[in-house]
């Protein structure tokens, strides 16, 4: 825990579950028969060309779990999507969509969890994504199971799960309230790699509940271990407020935003290491910097450094000594 805070974080899940809904704000309106967002991204592969990626927003019911750091469930419903919606959001996005030779299928949610998507929709959904050499979705390693395995089969091109990891530290992990153990997620990662799964998973840089000064060591020791399991590509993620909870332990000292030069030095040294693809998440960036001169070249290395898997040159800045 960070030096100093007064926390009356509960003690327990049921009492987290509810702490953490206490601080929610409103959920949007969604159309269940249209994905929330959809857009084309650029993406290095295994054999390090660039891949042009259909990322879909999947409209669907909201994770059984509460985690901690999550905002996703404001882009979710309250009950499972009726019959036909889901292939019906993804043939909306495709159309509307350049084409791509990779698709992600993310939902705010688990890929997996029959209540978000429906296995009965499981071949209509492949139907769709035929022309794909691979499909990307995401997934609670709680729910990795055989539903993986069906869907793998009716695909016509690789499949790959992206698990969140977030953290190897285990007392961190397990007050993100997400149900999740390093061991879970190592078997979840062993049941992937024995059949033929790919893996890719997100880590959190500098998650609550972690001193700063330790947020570097944890983040390399979560992707250590995302490549120890079988992972091709860790995703590292800055941990952004905005979801009600994470401003309440803010306030009492439990949570700090990342800075951007600290996604720097975990990419620079997650690449260094050369033990697989590392993607560092842009989104939002300028909420990590307040310092406007430097901010969209240090923003351009970053995606560089994603295309090509190399290391570039820091951004030298006067104005904020960068």
């Amino acid at each position: 825990m960070i030096a100093g805070a007064v926390s009356d974080y509960p003690p327990n899940l049921r009492q987290r579950t509810a702490w953490i809904r206490g601080h929610r704000g409103l959920r949007r309106s969604l159309d269940p028969r249209r994905p929330y967002a959809y857009l084309v991204e650029e993406e290095c592969t295994a054999s390090g060309d660039i891949a042009a990626t259909a990322t879909i927003f999947l409209t669907n019911r909201e994770c059984p779990w509460t985690c901690l750091m999550c905002d996703l469930w404001q882009n979710t419903l309250t009950e499972t999507v009726p019959i036909g919606a889901i292939p019906g959001q993804i043939e909306f996005a495709l159309s509307a969509l350049p084409k791509a030779r990779q698709v992600k299928l993310y939902n705010a949610g688990s890929f997996f969890d029959p209540r978000a998507i429906p296995p009965g929709e499981f071949p209509e959904i492949a139907r769709r994504l035929e022309s794909f050499d691979r499909v990307i979705v995401e997934c609670h390693p709680s729910l990795v199971n055989d539903s993986a395995l069906r869907f793998r089969d009716l695909l016509a091109g690789k499949l790959e799960v992206a698990m969140g990891l977030e953290t190897a530290h285990p007392q961190v992990l397990e007050k993100l309230n997400k149900g999740l153990t390093l061991d879970r997620f190592k078997s979840a990662a062993a049941f992937l790699q024995h059949d033929n799964i790919a893996l890719r998973t997100f880590v959190l840089v500098q998650p609550p509940f972690l001193a700063s000064d330790q947020a570097l060591e944890w983040t390399q020791r979560s992707v250590d271990l995302s490549f120890d399991s079988g992972a091709e590509v860790v995703s590292l993620i800055p941990t952004r407020s905005g979801n009600g909870a994470l401003e309440a332990l803010a306030a009492r000292g439990e949570f700090r935003e990342p800075k951007l030069s600290l996604l720097e030095a975990a990419m620079e040294s997650a690449m260094s290491r050369k033990r697989g693809r590392i993607l560092a998440d842009l989104w939002d960036l300028d909420r990590f910097s307040n310092c406007t001169r430097c901010l969209s070249a240090r923003r351009d290395r970053l995606h560089q450094m994603n295309l090509r898997q190399v290391l570039i040159p820091p951004v030298r800045c006067s104005a904020c000594d960068s």
